[in-house]
């Protein structure tokens, strides 16, 4: 099995912004120190070209953040300031979520250490995201013949509206999300299903609303699953309203992941959410995701 990971990302980035920068660090020394993934496990995720982002932004949106032309504005709608790690940021997060949907389709399970951008829209970003990771992925996994149908499993707590928004023209992607009904994007975008759960929504009711949920995308019957492992549904998370549990989000990434691989559908993830402070309890939740893929796929 094979998962990227990035140093870029731990570049921390201009402010004003409130996104935890180290986390990916954290998350790649866990994952390594508790023997979850072995150094071989691991591949520097390749940068896309901007071409790439062409399936899913308009060129105006992707030169001016490539050449830096993005006015402040849009730059607060993201949440942090233009710089030089902006689009190299963003080029690596879509880059390793191309190179990790491939590698599943080979292997069964791959996914990156980062990514998960859904708030960024074709032309705009939102949200800490400025290029849609699984959009692109989505879209080049099709352009290129790999597979026919995609199912994009958005598990965040916020709702993936970038995501919904650019593939909601697209029949042979199909995007769920389950995420706080009243929380961040406060504009939503229709997904091919939403389900959005009350505030202090705890274990029980959220894992029947994904298992429920979860039926319409095997109906679908896709090819390959990206799926969004937001791990901002805990109740420690700031940003979060939900009520979960780490047993709780251990119990959902074992239905889908476990419900995938019964059925022989490859699965590709990206990380999502994760602002407890202290961050601790976010990457130990990031870990779970892993703990519980590695249970499943059991590999070496």
């Amino acid at each position: 099995m094979q998962f990227y990971h990035a140093d870029i990302f731990n570049t921390p980035l201009r402010p004003p912004q409130r996104f935890p920068f180290g986390k990916h660090a954290r998350l790649k020394s866990e994952l390594l120190d508790h023997k979850i993934l072995a150094p071989h496990n691991l591949r520097y995720s390749p940068k896309a070209v901007p071409e790439d982002l062409l399936r899913a932004h308009s060129p105006d949106y992707v030169d001016s953040v490539m050449l830096g032309t993005i006015d402040d504005n849009a730059m607060r709608r993201i949440g942090f300031k233009w710089d030089e790690s902006v689009p190299a940021r963003g080029l690596t997060s879509v880059g390793g979520c191309i190179a990790a949907a491939r590698s599943a389709l080979e292997d069964g399970l791959s996914g990156q250490l980062a990514g998960g951008s859904h708030h960024a829209h074709r032309e705009f970003g939102s949200g800490f995201c400025v290029f849609n990771d699984q959009a692109v992925a989505a879209l080049t996994l099709i352009e290129e013949n790999h597979v026919e149908r995609i199912a994009i499993v958005d598990l965040d707590v916020h709702q993936g509206d970038g995501t919904a928004s650019i593939c909601q023209s697209i029949p042979n992607i199909f995007v769920l999300s389950v995420h706080g009904e009243k929380n961040f994007p406060f504009r939503k975008y229709p997904a091919d299903l939403d389900i959005g759960l009350p505030d202090a929504t705890g274990d029980n009711d959220y894992l029947r609303a994904v298992e429920e949920a979860l039926d319409r995308v095997w109906k679908f019957k896709p090819d390959i699953i990206l799926y969004q492992a937001g791990v901002d549904p805990l109740e420690e998370d700031r940003l979060g309203r939900l009520s979960l549990t780490l047993d709780g989000l251990m119990s959902r990434d074992r239905l889908v992941l476990q419900s995938a691989k019964d059925r022989n559908i490859p699965v590709s993830m990206s990380i999502g959410g994760g602002y407890t402070d202290p961050i601790d309890t976010s990457i130990v939740a990031y870990a779970n995701t892993y703990r519980v893929a590695r249970e499943i796929w059991n590999w070496t």
